[in-house]
């Protein structure tokens, strides 16, 4: 696997432990969380610098990059997803709308790659398509930020 798969793997574990924790009721900052790690890894693979910007860019857009997958996952709230379908989602939709140095292409394969390697047999469909959607509408979405388009 390629360092930057590798990366994108370690900032979707990390995403999925604060959100588990947090869905757990510990009050967990994802980017407290990032820096206990670089820290201390702990017997953990450490945290590269991908790793750690993919973390960090989720985190800064985290709640557009929630309102994008609401708006688009038609039928599908955040709270029905599979927790690890949804840091995997975050990752992607960071990638494709503010990683100007990932080909948005790219963006979704490697998304889609790790929901077949982490997830549900049904995940992988889920995870494309709807990251899709996004890299359809992308151009217009970067310009026009905390609104959604209309899907076509």
């Amino acid at each position: 696997m390629p360092d930057r798969s590798k990366d994108r793997r370690r900032a979707v574990d990390l995403l999925f432990e604060a959100d588990q924790r947090g869905r757990a009721g510990d009050r967990v900052d994802v980017v407290e969380l990032l820096a206990q790690r670089i820290a201390d890894p702990s017997g953990l693979k450490p945290m590269r610098t991908y790793a750690a910007e993919i973390v960090e860019g989720v985190a800064a857009h985290r709640a557009r990059i929630d309102e994008l997958l609401a708006s688009y996952s038609h039928s599908w709230t955040l709270d029905r997803m599979p927790a690890v379908d949804l840091a995997i989602l975050r990752v992607g939709a960071w990638e494709l709308l503010w990683n100007d140095d990932v080909p948005d292409a790219v963006a979704v394969e490697q998304a889609t790659n790790l929901a077949a390697e982490l997830s549900t047999d049904e995940s992988p469909g889920f995870v494309n398509g709807l990251l899709g959607q996004l890299q359809r509408l992308a151009p217009a979405l970067r310009d026009a930020p905390g609104q959604a388009v209309a899907a076509e």
